[in-house]
């Protein structure tokens, strides 16, 4: 059992990292390298997040077998002395016994039973250096590196990393500076005697230190605004206002986004009409024409018989530089227009949902009604289970309570949250409420309720950080869109802010819980994690004061998050943003509405004609039958050729072989015309032997002689 709990969260975590990155990346159309990267970089993120409770129980039942060993360390035996400050696996080993010099009771056994999740020693540090230092390079080197090489518009692979290496000269040239500079300064100082393991946690400590920095800030957001939104969303109304209020700004991007579209999309056609087939740069300009939308290629659709010799004529042709620009536009506005096309149909059938909820809210029949039908067909189990009437208690009734007792406790999280970051830091006595609950767990060996409790506080923990993440958005530069619609450099970038705000959040956990021996001060075995990222003893302005200080700046971010400080300011600076007590906000409310109106109207017009096109096909089943299968019969008739079509039109209005030259001369006179008082008729109206034209006779079909009258159909 040991390894099998390691095994199913390894795999466990890999399809939630699959599942997400499918909501919201595209695996068709994206890069494979895209999503290979930005699946590896979520894939290790949560993987530590996952396996951290582990870690933490494992350690606990290793310090257990360290205090109820009964054999201890020969006294003539002396013990190196730590290094002041550092905390090492091979200091660690000598002070607790290896299983060979253990001689427990029968009690201290059964004390100290072993977890159901227990994984052997050597596994667990060699696991997270893999991890660990996996997800440092995707986020320092090589998502950076990616990052630059999908936004380029350059046509070849040799120039895309042309192009990226230039953009990242100056971002890696920056680390190499600092770290040089810091080398040359542990040379040239005689007192300073640094070796590569403190060298090493130097740079632990640089990294962690900016993912602490901006850890704080995601993490002061998401405690506060994620309770919020959940009661927010059981009030009556407040949705649908502020799905109004979202539409409005849509409906403007999406504006933007086609008149953009528009303007690059003509920059297009003028190259596509100005080079011709034979220019060099011609493929060129095939690429990018193939990343246009399907309409506007069949518009600027290139006239291959166009033979014209581009060196000819005095035109002035684009640079290779200027087609590499163009092409950097083209994917960015045909990615924006077709993201803003999905979002705004998205967002249509959350208003058209929210207002069905308002409508039957007040229902006698407790049965919900949907304005306009589903537009993927419901499974058999959904229709057997989810009936109108089920429907309409969990919208109407129970959805709402749901969301005020989730917000409640979500908000009580929040609570012990701020309150263990603000006192972590005092270990006697212990005023963190996550190091009371693990020192508790520890003391009776309930593991399951360590694990339990270790995982439900780290997952908030990652939930108000990650949350954060997806909902933050850059301008255009950086949006996390669902349903598909994330561009490649936001996708990269999220796999960047992973790999950072990851282990600083673990490191930030383990204190809270006092699991890290540099905030609890004692002599014990620490964690395979923290003993990894090794002992910031090395750098005492960042143990001492920012790790144990700069968290406490959650208190301040919470309360300006819950007085919408920031909200308040992005208004200020010309960002709508959505509040109730705002004339902007109100003003763009109505817009959306009226556009949301304009929306449903079209879309029942739609109805009520797919209605009665129905309706009419219902009716008159028989009559579209019989057309249908006249249809199919003159189809299924060979059709005449053309010289079977000559030799008939020529039986018909000729009565002999030796009338066919004459009828030929007859036909270009001027004839007179047929007097409708024929008593006679005649296949030849100019033949007055076989009687078809008499002066003074009438048309056929008015004469006694009704023998022959269908002759002719």
């Amino acid at each position: 059992m040991s390894g099998i709990a390691l095994g199913i969260e390894i795999v466990s975590v890999f399809f939630l990292a699959l599942f997400l990155l499918h909501r919201y990346g595209d695996f068709k159309k994206q890069h494979r390298l895209v999503i290979v990267g930005t699946l590896l970089a979520w894939y290790l993120c949560f993987l530590i997040v996952f396996i951290i409770p582990l870690d933490v129980s494992t350690t606990i039942y290793n310090r257990c077998i360290a205090r109820h060993a009964v054999t201890p360390v020969p006294s003539n035996v002396s013990l190196p002395s730590p290094t002041p400050g550092i905390v090492s696996n091979a200091s660690t080993e000598h002070h607790l016994p290896s299983s060979d010099k253990i001689r427990s009771s029968d009690s201290s056994l059964e004390e100290c039973s072993k977890p159901w999740s227990y994984i052997p020693r050597g596994i667990m540090p060699i696991f997270w250096r893999v991890v660990y230092w996996t997800s440092q390079f995707l986020t320092w080197i090589l998502l950076p590196f990616m990052q630059s090489y999908a936004r380029s518009g350059g046509f070849s692979i040799t120039g895309k990393i042309k192009t990226a290496l230039i953009e990242n000269a100056i971002y890696y040239g920056t680390y190499l500076l600092i770290f040089g500079a810091l080398l040359i300064y542990v040379a040239v100082n005689p007192k300073l005697h640094l070796e590569w393991y403190q060298l090493q946690t130097i740079g632990i400590a640089a990294a962690n230190t900016w993912g602490l920095f901006l850890l704080v800030l995601l993490m002061g957001y998401g405690l506060v605004e994620i309770p919020r939104s959940q009661w927010n969303g059981a009030k009556k109304g407040y949705l649908l206002m502020k799905t109004y209020f979202k539409a409005a700004k849509l409906m403007t991007e999406k504006a933007d986004a086609e008149e953009t579209l528009e303007d690059v999309m003509e920059e297009v056609r003028k190259v596509n009409e100005c080079i011709k087939y034979n220019h060099p740069l011609r493929k060129c300009v095939d690429t990018i024409l193939k990343k246009c939308p399907a309409e506007y290629q069949e518009k600027m659709g290139r006239n291959m018989d166009d033979y014209e010799d581009f060196e000819e004529k005095n035109i002035s042709y684009p640079s290779e530089k200027t087609l590499v620009k163009l092409h950097k536009q083209v994917i960015y506005a045909v990615q924006r227009h077709r993201r803003t096309q999905v979002q705004w149909s998205i967002l249509l059938e959350q208003a058209f949902h929210l207002e069905d909820v308002a409508k039957n809210e007040g229902s006698a029949a407790k049965q919900f009604v949907h304005s306009f039908p589903h537009q993927e067909p419901e499974s058999w189990i959904m229709r057997r289970l989810y009936t109108p009437t089920v429907e309409w208690y969990w919208e109407c009734l129970l959805r709402p309570w749901c969301a005020r007792i989730l917000a409640v406790i979500l908000a009580l999280f929040s609570t012990v949250v701020v309150w263990s970051e603000c006192t972590f830091f005092s270990a006697k006595p212990v005023l963190s409420l996550f190091a009371v609950f693990i020192q508790q767990a520890e003391q009776t060996h309930n593991y399951i309720y360590v694990e339990v409790v270790c995982f439900l506080s780290i997952f908030f923990l990652s939930i108000c950080v990650y949350s954060t993440v997806f909902r933050i958005r850059v301008f255009n530069y950086y949006y996390l869109a669902s349903h598909h619609q994330t561009d490649a450099y936001s996708l990269l970038f999220s796999g960047m802010l992973f790999c950072r705000l990851t282990p600083p959040l673990c490191l930030n956990f383990l204190g809270l819980t006092h699991m890290d021996v540099s905030i609890s001060h004692e002599d014990i075995e620490p964690t395979a994690y923290t003993s990894i990222m090794g002992s910031l003893r090395v750098l005492p302005l960042i143990a001492d004061v920012f790790y144990i200080y700069y968290p406490m700046l959650v208190l301040i971010l919470c309360i300006a998050t819950y007085f919408s400080l920031g909200t308040r300011c992005l208004n200020l600076l010309g960002f709508q943003q959505f509040m109730g007590d705002n004339d902007m906000t109100s003003d763009l409310t109505d817009e959306g509405k009226e556009l949301i109106r304009r929306e449903k109207r079209k879309r029942q017009r739609l109805e009520d004609g797919e209605t009665r096109r129905r309706e009419w096909k219902e009716r008159y089943p028989t009559n579209r039958e019989d057309t249908s299968r006249n249809r199919n019969v003159n189809s299924d008739q060979k059709e005449p050729t053309y010289t079977e079509m000559t030799t008939n039109r020529s039986s018909k209005y000729t009565r002999a072989s030796n009338r066919t030259e004459r009828d030929r001369i007859e036909l270009l006179q001027d004839a007179e015309p047929l007097d409708f008082n024929a008593d006679t008729f005649n296949d030849d109206p100019l033949d007055s032997e076989s009687g078809r034209y008499q002066p003074g006779g009438r048309y056929l079909s008015m004469s006694q002689s009704n023998s022959r009258i269908f002759d002719d159909v």
